[in-house]
């Protein structure tokens, strides 16, 4: 299916993944609201306007208009913010790229894929939902398996610590370069360059 947009179009959005509020800043589940802000020093934006149920920025990478999106819903409703912003832009799925945590990755490790299942997570299952499709791109960032004595939705909820924190926050900087890295040079080179 083909859109046809205004030349001062978005043509991308990025859908940054978390929880809103302070009681979740920093944890494992907010990995995707943690490479917002790695993005926004990287590109020189702040994801500060109100819009979509959401908090947004946009940006011009490599000539592709882009939209920064935080969802300000919580992660089981992530994608009320995305069908706003699909439907009003007229994005196709294959560029609504969505960063998010991956607990079957270790902390540190990223890795693109261009489509896939929801894997247990609310927030990608709530995109997949509304657009339909599991065929959109993510960018997963490892959190790290829970050890044996945390249940899984406190792991989610937990920060990073000592060199945990080193390697996510360095992960959190390469994710941010992932995303324009897959807009600007295609999937196939991004995927060779930080898988």
């Amino acid at each position: 299916m083909m859109f046809f947009r205004k030349p001062s179009g978005i043509s991308w959005l990025v859908v940054f993944l978390g929880n809103p509020g302070p009681k979740y800043a920093g944890t494992r589940h907010n990995a995707g609201f943690l490479t917002a802000d790695a993005a926004e020093k990287r590109y020189g934006v702040s994801i500060n306007r109100s819009r979509f149920k959401a908090l947004t920025a946009s940006c011009e990478l490599g000539g592709e208009k882009v939209l920064f999106m935080k969802p300000q819903t919580y992660m089981n409703l992530s994608g009320d913010a995305v069908q706003q912003a699909v439907s009003f832009y007229k994005i196709p799925a294959e560029h609504v790229l969505v960063v998010s945590d991956e607990m079957s990755l270790p902390v540190g490790k990223i890795r693109i894929r261009t489509k896939g299942s929801a894997g247990g997570h609310n927030g990608l299952k709530s995109i997949i939902s509304v657009l339909g499709t599991e065929n959109f791109p993510r960018i997963r960032l490892g959190v790290g398996a829970p050890p044996p004595e945390y249940d899984v939705k406190d792991w989610v909820l937990s920060t990073f610590r000592n060199q945990d924190a080193e390697d996510f926050y360095a992960a959190a900087e390469r994710a941010a370069q992932a995303v324009e890295a897959y807009i600007t040079l295609g999937p196939e080179k991004a995927m060779n360059l930080y898988n």
